[in-house]
C-alpha cells in the first residue's frame, strides 16, 4: 500500500456527544439530588441512597467523558491514518497510536447497543497495553482485553466517516496487507 489514507476527526460527532454528556451530567445531579423522586420508576430500587449513588456515577461517568469531548474538539490530529505501516488511531479514549500491520491477526465488529466497533485482534496484547499514556487508560484496555479478547478497537463515532465504509475500508486494506505478506 502505498498510499496513505487520512480520515478526520468530526468536530460536530464531537460536539453532539459532548452536548450528550453535558444532559447525562444535569441528569445525574437531579437524581443525585433527588432520588425519592425516582423510588418506585429506575429498576424498581427503593432505597434512595442507591438511587442517590448511580446519579453520583453518572456524573463522573459523563463528566470525564465530557471532559473528554472537550479535549477532542481542540484535537488538531488526524482521527484515522491506515498507511503501509498499519492503522494510526486517534479516534478514542483507549487510542494508542500505530497499531502495525504485522501484529494484526484479524479484524472484527461487534456491536453494543446502538454502536458498531472494529475489534483488532493482534499477537502481542501486552504491547499495545503497554502504550498507554496512563494508569486508567491501561486499566480500560485491560477491561477491553477481558470482555472482547483485545485490548484495541475502532469506532468512527468521532470520525468524518461513516462505519460501514470504515469498515470495508479497513477489511480491504488488511486483507491487502496479508496477501502482500504471504507474496513475499
Amino acid at each position: 500500500m502505498n498510499n496513505r489514507i487520512e480520515i478526520p476527526l468530526s468536530k460536530k460527532k464531537i460536539a453532539l456527544l459532548l452536548l450528550g454528556s453535558i444532559a447525562f451530567v444535569v441528569c445525574g445531579i437531579w437524581i443525585a439530588t433527588n432520588p425519592e423522586r425516582f423510588i418506585p420508576n429506575i429498576f424498581r430500587i427503593t432505597d434512595p441512597e442507591i438511587i442517590r449513588i448511580g446519579g453520583i456515577v453518572g456524573i463522573l461517568f459523563f463528566g470525564a467523558t465530557g471532559i473528554y469531548g472537550i479535549k477532542k474538539l481542540s484535537d488538531n490530529k488526524v482521527g484515522l491514518i491506515i498507511d503501509s505501516d498499519g492503522i494510526t488511531d486517534n479516534t478514542n479514549a483507549l487510542s494508542i497510536g500505530l497499531i502495525e500491520w504485522n501484529d494484526i491477526t484479524e479484524i472484527r465488529t461487534k456491536q453494543v447497543m446502538y454502536t458498531k466497533f472494529l475489534l483488532i485482534d493482534i499477537t502481542n496484547p501486552e504491547k499495545y497495553i503497554g502504550k498507554a499514556k496512563n494508569g486508567m487508560q491501561a486499566k480500560l484496555m485491560k477491561a477491553n482485553m477481558n470482555m472482547y479478547e483485545t485490548p484495541l478497537s475502532i469506532t468512527s463515532n468521532t470520525l468524518k466517516y461513516d462505519f460501514g465504509e470504515l469498515e470495508k475500508l479497513i477489511q480491504t486494506e488488511f486483507k491487502r496487507k496479508k496477501t502482500q505478506g504471504n507474496n513475499a
